[in-house]
């Protein structure tokens, strides 16, 4: 196992080099920001002095070899637009984006599985033909227009939900949250709706799928020939068997969202990491953008190896085959 993780954590190297050239290259030969920053009644003078201090006036390849230095430092930059290091301003956004995301695929998964695994338990009764019927919307509607309808419908119509912000906040060990507060769980109740409508409708079908053909393999016949009751062989089999797929789902769909909850966050003017992302391509913040697509990159890296190690602790086969 030490072995596979030090071959993962190679490999992750290489990625991660790979995507820091690709993304600052990318996102470099996108737009000048200096058009933004400065105005366009400011002098020649000006203009060179501020491209020379921010060291623009440099070729590409000593502009990345400069920014690949201060990234093994620790150091990503400072903000354009912010004038803050972007490592600052990442970390001061990251708990929202966090805490949002969690609710979204924990709620997806907590209530999902279940009702999918009924789903495949009882594949012709009219309840399991609802909850279908419901999984395809989720896959069909927007998530846009989905936002703009949770809105519409508890924060205008009724007044039961706010219809944006983050509410209070409690600081926990430095962090602040808004989900240890009634306020600021009111204000996280339809954005992580939101977020979690793709998710939720993806975990009732992967579940479903799997009990159906479990349902009908030796491995349920013979456990209810030894008498095990249907709720023994659901909770203890079933979802052993079938949980592979959905870590691996769960995983992707984490890291997913907590990257591209872009959509969300801006409908609900929730102030994570997708907001700041858009924010800072309308500007052309250029750290802030390179450090955001890294931080993604090495996101999913850490969550594939997570993955991983999770199939090593589910499946005892792949412990053997590993050691």
């Amino acid at each position: 196992m030490l072995g596979f993780i030090l071959q993962r954590l190679w490999q992750a190297a290489i990625v991660v080099l790979a995507m820091s050239a690709l993304v600052f290259c990318g996102v470099y030969a996108v737009g000048n920001p200096i058009d933004v920053l400065i105005s366009p009644d400011a002098t020649q003078d000006i203009r060179a002095a501020v491209i020379a201090q921010y060291g623009l006036d440099l070729p590409l390849w000593q502009q990345y070899l400069g920014f690949l230095g201060r990234v093994l430092e620790g150091d990503f930059g400072r903000s354009f637009v912010y004038n803050m290091p972007v490592s600052e301003l990442i970390l001061s956004r990251l708990p929202a984006t966090l805490e949002l995301t969690l609710a979204a695929v924990l709620f997806a998964s907590l209530v999902g599985i279940p009702i999918g695994m009924y789903a495949g338990y009882r594949p012709n009764s009219p309840v399991s033909r609802a909850i279908m019927a419901l999984s395809i919307l989720g896959f069909s509607v927007p998530t846009f227009w989905f936002g703009l309808m949770l809105i519409m419908l508890f924060a205008v119509q009724c007044g039961c939900m706010p219809a944006g912000g983050r509410g209070d906040t409690v600081s926990l060990f430095g962090v602040d949250f808004s989900f240890l507060t009634a306020n600021g769980l009111s204000h996280m109740v339809l954005p992580a709706l939101n977020l979690a409508l793709f998710k939720f409708s993806l975990m009732i079908r992967l579940a479903r799928a799997g009990t159906r053909e479990l349902m009908l393999s030796d491995t349920v016949k013979f456990a209810r020939a030894a008498g095990i009751s249907e709720f023994t062989i659901l909770s203890r089999h079933v979802l052993r068997l079938i949980s592979i797929p959905l870590v691996t789902v769960f995983g992707l769909e984490f890291g997913s969202t907590l990257a591209f909850a872009v959509v969300t966050e801006t409908i609900f003017s929730w102030p994570g990491l997708g907001k700041l992302i858009i924010d800072s391509i309308t500007s052309l913040d250029r750290p802030v953008m390179v450090a955001y697509l890294m931080l993604v990159a090495m996101l999913f890296i850490v969550i594939n190896l997570v993955v991983d190690l999770t199939y090593a602790l589910l499946d005892p086969r792949l412990r053997k085959g590993r050691a």
